[in-house]
């Protein structure tokens, strides 16, 4: 039975028990490590697929499907919300006050669920072991960490291929790859540099950190600019400088919270050298009493697809939507922790992006060139993917992909 050639007609039929549920989702949102009712919903809708459910790391949720022999694929999906108030108006929006599925993993959740329904539902047109993992805490790099810690990599089948989406800001129906980089690696750095505080009348007995911190800033915006090669992509953000809380006292520290992105880890291993070289320097250069502190955390690994993966997967989607719907993306600013899982088995993996703005709107948008203005970005108050087509080609992505591999071992 050649499941690819029905995938688009049979997923549509799923429609109508994923949208509630989709629904349900993105009304009662749940942050990081806090995804209780969105993992019990999760292994429910498996166990009732008739997969081996397991759980790592608090609220992560593995489905295993074991189908005779063959390869064995992983495909994940997130689950948390952020910490954003919810200004789409949509009658299904947030009932959470504060906190909205801003980034779209209501939906990854959804679509995952109606792959591992169908593939369930149709076993004698594949071979081998279909494991699906949903995955908390993405937001804040903690989820795929905490679920390896506590056992993840001995307690599925090692997969052969992981595989994983994102809905984004593009052209709702299309799908887009490609090998090698798609989103970058991040870091975020805690900085504290000390100072001698002292009454704002008397600077003269004081080490001043805010000015100190001002240099520093400044100093930073170097580190790009005149630092790294022409051409090779990085980008290095001062988010927040917090120091004193009175005009008339100078104070004795001073707190800067950067962020990197890099797609090479030489480069990144450049800019956290040149980061803290320069603020040793210039806290020697203030007479800075102390040693600065500096704090990692938030950390994403670079996701970099593997050649042949991303080419299995692209050919998948080609056939499943036809040419026009399957682009070439360029690489993403954006970070992901999903790479961890794959990496922690030493299995290659294949992350693409699925567009989720109607198309004439965003067709509208890139005519009159207001996409960055007019179209809601990831985390934006007003992010709200068009749920069909985004839904249905969603699903029908994370089930073609599966089949590219999982189908080829079907008698």
């Amino acid at each position: 039975m050649d499941l690819m050639a029905s995938l688009q007609d049979s997923i549509g039929q799923e429609l109508a028990w994923q949208i509630p549920l989709y629904e349900q989702f993105h009304r009662h949102p749940e942050l990081g490590l806090a995804e209780h009712e969105t993992s019990a919903a999760a292994a429910d809708n498996l166990v009732r697929s008739g997969f081996d459910v397991r759980r790592f790391g608090g609220t992560g949720v593995v489905g295993v499907l074991a189908n005779g022999a063959g390869p064995c694929v992983l495909s994940l999906a997130d689950m948390d919300a952020l910490p954003v108030a919810e200004a789409t108006g949509a009658p299904f929006a947030s009932t959470v006050p504060g906190v909205m599925h801003a980034c779209g993993h209501d939906l990854h959740v959804v679509a995952l669920l109606g792959a591992a329904r169908y593939l369930a539902g149709h076993r004698d047109g594949w071979r081998g072991t279909y494991v699906v993992l949903f995955q908390p805490a993405e937001e804040t790099a903690a989820g795929s960490r905490a679920m390896l810690d506590d056992g993840l990599a001995a307690g599925i089948p090692r997969p052969d291929v992981a595989l994983a989406q994102h809905v984004m800001p593009t052209e709702a129906g299309t799908i887009g790859t490609t090998p090698g980089p798609i989103l970058s690696a991040g870091d975020s750095v805690r900085i504290i540099v000390h100072g001698r505080g002292a009454h704002g009348s008397m600077p003269h007995k004081s080490v001043d950190p805010v000015v100190l911190a001002a240099s520093i800033v400044l100093r930073l915006q170097t580190v790009v600019s005149r630092e790294t090669r022409p051409g090779e992509f990085a980008v290095l953000t001062i988010g927040s400088v917090n120091a004193g809380a009175t005009a008339n006292i100078i104070p004795d520290r001073a707190e800067l919270l950067l962020n990197l992105r890099t797609y090479n880890m030489a480069v990144r291993s450049q800019m956290l050298a040149a980061i803290e070289r320069i603020v040793r320097g210039e806290c020697a250069a203030a007479g800075s009493p102390r040693q600065p502190e500096f704090e990692y955390y938030d950390q994403y690994p670079l996701t970099s697809n593997d050649p042949e993966a991303n080419a299995r997967g692209t050919a998948a989607f080609t056939t499943t939507f036809g040419a026009d719907a399957v682009y070439r993306t360029a690489p993403q600013t954006a970070s992901e922790d999903f790479s961890r899982i794959p990496d922690a088995f030493g299995a290659p993996y294949v992350y693409w992006v699925v567009g989720s703005v109607p198309r004439e709107t965003y067709r509208q948008a890139v005519a009159a060139g207001t996409v960055d203005t007019d179209i809601p970005a990831n985390h934006s108050p007003f992010f709200l993917p068009a749920v069909d087509p985004t839904l249905r080609v969603a699903t029908q992505a994370q089930a073609a992909a599966a089949l590219a591999y999982l189908g080829a071992g079907a008698s």
